[in-house]
């Protein structure tokens, strides 16, 4: 997936589905990760946004242009979720997740 200057592959997958993640961006590709959570991909647009199932839940990572145009914004958004304090705990994972992305993208 690739918007602007930000491209997700493969490679970039395990920073949000987890080690041993390997998924082919097409609808009802299947993966599981090493720690065992599997899932498929329910949706794909490139250069747009990819919605997978992740054991009970859905996430959604999405690619948009910021409002100059200069940069990408990159959005993930998980439902299904039980709890408070699990989504509490997925928001400070997904935060961990972006630090990581930014990371890898500035040693680029």
């Amino acid at each position: 997936m690739q918007r602007g200057n930000y491209r997700l592959h493969s490679g970039q997958y395990v920073l949000w589905l987890g080690p041993g993640a390997v998924l082919v961006p097409e609808r009802g590709a299947s993966y599981r990760t090493v720690a065992g959570v599997a899932g498929e991909v329910r949706g794909y647009r490139p250069a747009d946004r990819i919605r997978v199932t992740h054991g009970t839940t859905t996430v959604q990572v999405a690619l948009a242009p910021t409002a100059d145009g200069t940069r990408t914004m990159l959005r993930f958004h998980q439902e299904h979720l039980a709890s408070a304090e699990e989504r509490e705990q997925q928001r400070a994972h997904w935060q961990r997740t972006l630090d990581q992305a930014a990371a890898v993208l500035d040693q680029q």
